[in-house]
């Protein structure tokens, strides 16, 4: 089997524990000017306060508790990490610890309870002013996402991402938060993975789990694109004096060639369209991959279908979404290998694909099930993103470490690699990767794992009435990693 360059000397390191000075090291040990550390968090996974002051019931809300078997021992997000009350503890750890941002999401069903802007919950604008305010007053800079997947129930009732009408309703959504706070917050994530968005409507593991196998997730992915289209051009004509920056957080996990053989190479690079390429491909290059248009018309024409299963933009639609986005959100965890062969049910994304994705039973593992230790395949990813789009800026959304509570040594050798990584990638391939923010700040809901995976820095003890926060050995790390590397401002 082909192994791509040092990635078992990195994989040996990480599980020895062992530290940067005995990886392949990087031309630089600093971070360029300009460069900015911080940390993510997500509301529905923090806030708690569910039905607090005014707000409306979100997808995630309701699906829980009519299905409360859908997550590790039946938890939910009503409470989290009670971040709607105690947001002044997150930010005195953000500070404590040195970052610079913090990347957080708006509930729309906390500031909008039906979803539309008929109905404006004044507590949850107070409330998400008020963090932004904390954060600007103690030296954080604010990177807001308005959507990391709680839609308002309202809108679901109406079909939620199948419905095209949601393009419009997000615009006016958007639309009342750059007037409310773009004085203040000057970098926006429209979307959240939108893969993982689609995959709610596509597949059975997210809200609102519709199985819509190769059908649904296609659907809502174009209605996804078509909002933040919209979005970014009503930015673009109404607000463009604040200032402000536009992306969305695309996500995927980039694939290595099983081996080095024509029709496994292709299956890599398959691997990726179908995930960063399917979002990132019509904000950047104005229409879907064309690999990816050619294999599901193709397979939508074999099923017997008289369209595809891929919707078709419009002319005007191309237009208004090529172009979209001022920098470019990557959210990475993991890699594969990957060959050519067809999996999954048919139809489905997977199967369209023809890539048999599959992990190395030599990567460490975590207490994720979909989560190896590949820290190469960061590397990959930047390297594919310069490769197809050229060298747009680039800011790492997401990238981090699970365990149960019980492994925090090698959460740091998970970052300390990684970050390796990057450093590689800025000078040695020369993308331009301008910051990285952690997966998370603080232990909080990890969705189907509910409470049992831990991926803070700070440790929370949800049983506690206060959710007593305590900073981690890797708090203190990052702490001294951010001044051994001292960015050069």
């Amino acid at each position: 089997m082909w192994i791509p360059s040092a990635t078992l000397i990195v994989v040996l390191a990480v599980t020895a524990g062992l530290c940067d000075d005995r990886l392949p090291p990087a031309s630089h040990t600093m971070f360029p000017k300009g460069f900015k550390f911080g940390a993510s968090t997500a509301a529905y996974q923090v806030e708690g306060g569910w039905n607090a002051d005014g707000k409306g019931p979100s997808i995630w809300d309701d699906y829980l508790h009519k299905h409360p078997d859908f997550i590790k021992n039946r938890n939910n997000g009503d409470v989290a990490d009670d971040s709607y009350h105690l947001y002044k503890d997150d930010v005195k750890a953000i500070k404590e610890i040195g970052f610079q941002t913090y990347r957080f999401s708006i509930s729309w069903p906390r500031v909008l309870p039906t979803g539309r802007t008929n109905q404006v919950n004044q507590p949850g604008i107070d409330y998400y002013m008020n963090v932004i305010d904390e954060l600007l007053a103690n030296g954080i800079e604010p990177v807001v996402a308005l959507y990391h997947w709680d839609l308002p129930v309202p809108l679901q009732d109406i079909g939620g991402w199948l419905n095209p009408d949601i393009a419009d309703l997000f615009t006016e959504y958007a639309d009342l938060m750059f007037k409310t706070y773009g004085d203040k917050v000057k970098w926006w994530i429209t979307i959240n993975e939108a893969q993982s968005v689609a995959g709610g409507y596509g597949g059975g593991n997210a809200a609102p789990a519709l199985n819509l196998h190769g059908t649904g997730d296609y659907l809502a992915g174009h209605n996804l694109l078509r909002a933040h289209g919209k979005a970014y051009r009503m930015y673009q004509q109404k607000y463009s004096h604040q200032g402000g920056k536009i992306s969305m957080a695309f996500c995927g996990a980039p694939c290595f060639p099983t081996t080095q053989s024509p029709e496994d190479i292709a299956a890599a690079d398959r691997c990726f369209q179908f995930s960063f390429g399917w979002f990132a491909h019509p904000v950047l290059r104005g229409d879907y991959p064309p690999i990816m248009r050619e294999y599901i018309d193709r397979n939508s024409k074999a099923e017997g279908r008289n369209v595809s299963r891929l919707p078709y933009f419009t002319d005007e639609e191309i237009r208004e979404i090529n172009g979209t986005v001022d920098w470019f959100g990557l959210n990475y965890y993991t890699a594969y290998w990957g060959k050519e062969g067809a999996v999954g049910a048919n139809p489905s994304t997977d199967r369209d694909s023809n890539v048999n994705k599959y992990f190395d039973p030599n990567w460490p593992s975590t207490a994720s099930s979909w989560l190896k230790v590949i820290p190469q395949g960061l590397r990959l990813a930047l390297q594919k993103l310069r490769q197809e789009y050229g060298n747009i800026p680039i800011i790492v959304t997401e990238n981090g470490y699970p365990d149960n509570g019980d492994k925090d040594e090698k959460r740091i050798g998970y970052f300390e690699t990684h970050l390796a990584e990057i450093r590689a990638a800025i000078y040695e391939d020369g993308i331009n990767v301008t910051g990285y923010c952690l997966w998370s700040i603080i232990d909080n809901f990890e969705w189907r794992d509910g409470y049992t995976v831990k991926f803070g820095l700070v440790e929370v003890d949800f049983d506690s009435p206060n959710k007593t926060r305590t900073l981690k050995k890797s708090a203190y790390w990052f702490q001294n990693y951010m001044a051994m590397h001292k960015l050069i401002q």
